[in-house]
């Protein structure tokens, strides 16, 4: 972690907490597999599948539903529309209670193993800690000394392949993992998302403890350290050419057609204390309303541009407003 907080000094006596009473209880499918419309020439199988508008629309509401959440497949005979495991990671990571999880695609960082001395062996016990990379990236580290041993681990990292990568944007790869945990690892209670270029500096439960249970939170993600508001957000993105400039146009536009507003810090009303987050860590309990949220915003992502700063505050208001008795019990600390 790159700053002080109030992490307790050990794990000893520290306990799993029981159901949160305030936490949305409702029942999530997903869709498994798309068929090929009659009549239609050009569609092909998309990993995110084809959600319509209306589909989109009502995918806000907490409340039982089947819906969109990656990992959708096409009619019987077609190819893989992507992020395929082995079958021996992939009932790895089912086993997982909580999963810490990196990954690195297209070639784009090297491996930094948690810090091990700071890991407790109660951690070691109960987590999974998990790197996903792409066949060009597992070549390169390799390559270059960062070769995984006999079980398939650099450090406390197992290294999991993802073979057939769905997106060509390999940011936009990345969001798979980061935001679909709990597709990842369906029996996981809890997830901890470190992007590649961090450490893990800090005993797992710990961070639970601090940014989860000790305040009733199921989400925890934190502020940008220099920006609050969309707006400059879209200014910065288009100034470094982050993305397509017509593209963050539609997203932006779409958004404020449907109710964004700037960012307004006086306001004693404003729901979030940043409408642009820094989501190089998240903490989260595999809750309903956590999963929900997770779907949607990756969602967005996959819609419009890979930037997943300008969708947050989308994402989190819009659930918001279609459930006023519902809510994500969201940390968004500095």
């Amino acid at each position: 972690l790159p700053c002080e907080t109030g992490l307790l000094n050990s794990t000893e006596g520290l306990q799993e907490p029981k159901e949160n009473p305030k936490f949305a209880n409702f029942s999530l499918e997903y869709v498994q597999r798309e068929e090929k419309p009659d009549g239609v020439d050009t569609w092909e199988p998309r990993f995110a599948g084809h959600q319509s508008l209306d589909q989109r629309e009502n995918s806000f509401y907490a409340r039982d539903q089947k819906l969109h959440c990656g990992f959708v497949k096409g009619p019987k005979g077609s190819l893989s529309t992507g992020f395929d495991l082995y079958e021996e990671d992939a009932e790895f990571l089912h086993k997982c209670h909580i999963a810490i999880s990196s990954c690195i695609f297209g070639n784009s960082d090297n491996i930094r193993t948690p810090t091990r001395k700071k890991v407790s062996e109660t951690s070691k016990k109960k987590a999974c800690f998990v790197i996903f990379v792409d066949e060009k990236t597992l070549e390169t580290l390799s390559s270059e000394g960062q070769q995984p041993d006999e079980n398939g681990h650099v450090g406390l990292w197992k290294v999991v392949l993802v073979r057939n990568v769905p997106y060509t944007d390999m940011r936009r790869t990345g969001k798979v993992p980061k935001f679909l945990a709990h597709r990842l690892f369906p029996s996981a209670r809890y997830s901890i998302w470190i992007d590649s270029k961090m450490r893990l500096n800090s005993d797992p439960l710990l961070i639970l403890e601090y940014f989860l249970w000790r305040g009733g939170y199921e989400y925890a993600i934190s502020n940008h350290y220099d920006r609050h508001c969309v707006w400059e957000e879209v200014m910065q993105n288009k100034r470094l050419n982050k993305f397509n400039h017509s593209v963050i146009d539609e997203q932006f536009e779409s958004y404020q057609a449907d109710g964004l507003t700037k960012f307004n810090a006086s306001d004693p009303n404003t729901l979030l204390p940043s409408y642009v987050p820094e989501g190089s860590f998240i903490v989260r309990a595999h809750t309903p309303m956590s999963n929900l949220f997770s779907c949607l915003w990756f969602n967005e992502v996959d819609r419009f541009t890979s930037r997943d700063q300008l969708s947050f505050a989308y994402t989190f208001l819009k659930l918001r407003r279609m459930n006023p008795e519902t809510h994500l019990q969201l940390n968004m600390f500095k």
